[in-house]
């Protein structure tokens, strides 16, 4: 096998471990790239190609999240992972782990971990990669590793739920919300919604944030749902039900198919406690051609207008 052939069959893997290490679809592409780079212009071959390739890909990582950090810390409004629809990597033994490691209120838990910590917890709690492994990845010992690990696990299950909602009741609760948004049913829509529920959007002052930042509590927020959806449906647009980062969300498209934002559905014992969008169109791209959001928005706002009486 030529080491392009070796790269290819590994790269799923090096591109979801960065992404749980950055949260972000372009800029683990980009660490994916840069990989394969170093790895095609080292003159060895490594005994372990993925150990390699997984520890030159986790470095990467680390050194960009440790830029990231700055500029997240100057973000505009609520910063968000940018979306991802599907993970390229599957791995039957560890099924759990990467599906619960990938979703929005987990890699907002990791954004509270030191880059070290990070990278430590996602090699060797979603991937299983040996202490021996993540030491060497990390450039520290496996002593260390392990203190790393304790200390990010401590933060990762101090901030999940008791109780988590299983995958067939999650994506049934999902189908009963969308039903009762497209029929308009904002007493429908309420049952569902936890009392304390919140609807926050990353626009990163690059698009509306379509009302308040954040609308919190069960009425407000089904309130807010159904007087958007309306008449966004009349104009032609699309709220479709998809998968993102592994849990029940939507794309929602304007007439021409474009992305105006993505919502992901955070449900927990059999009610959504939170409704996170991703408006900024920056974290869209990857999606396939991106809406103008604010001309949406001016269309959406003029169809809810009463129209003038044509006698005057």
């Amino acid at each position: 096998m030529t080491r392009a052939e070796e790269f290819q069959e590994l790269r799923p893997l090096l591109f979801s471990i960065a992404y749980r290490i950055l949260g972000s679809v372009s800029e683990a592409e980009d660490a994916v790239q840069e990989t394969w780079l170093r790895y095609a212009a080292s003159s060895t071959r490594p005994a372990s190609t993925k150990a390699f390739l997984s520890a030159v890909v986790t470095r990467i990582s680390i050194d960009v999240l440790r830029s990231a950090r700055v500029r997240r810390e100057e973000y505009v409004g609520p910063w968000f992972p940018e979306p991802l629809l599907t993970d390229p990597y599957q791995d039957p033994e560890r099924t759990a782990e990467l599906a619960d490691s990938v979703s929005m209120a987990a890699l907002l838990l990791l954004e509270r971990l030191s880059p070290l910590e990070r990278a430590v917890f996602v090699l060797r709690e979603v991937f299983g990669f040996g202490f021996d492994e993540v030491a060497s990845a990390v450039g520290r010992s496996e002593a260390a590793c392990r203190q790393l690990a304790v200390r990010a696990r401590r933060h990762m299950d101090a901030g999940r739920p008791r109780f988590e909602a299983g995958r067939r009741e999650r994506e049934e609760l999902a189908e009963r919300f969308f039903h009762a948004l497209r029929e308009g049913d904002v007493n429908g829509l309420a049952e569902l919604l936890a009392a304390d529920v919140h609807l926050v959007a990353d626009s990163g002052g690059k698009a509306p944030r379509w009302g308040a930042g954040i609308i919190a509590g069960a009425g407000n927020v089904a309130r807010a749902l159904t007087t958007l959806v309306a008449p966004f449906a009349r104009i032609g647009g699309v709220v479709e039900p998809h998968q993102v980062n592994g849990q029940p969300g939507a794309i929602v498209r304007d007439r021409d198919g474009k992305v105006i934002n993505i919502w992901a559905l955070d449900i927990l014992d059999g009610q959504i406690q939170a409704i996170h969008t991703v408006l900024n169109p920056d974290k869209l791209t990857h999606l396939g051609p991106v809406a103008d959001a604010w001309a949406v928005i001016r269309e959406t706002t003029q169809t809810r207008r009463p129209r003038s009486d044509p006698k005057g």
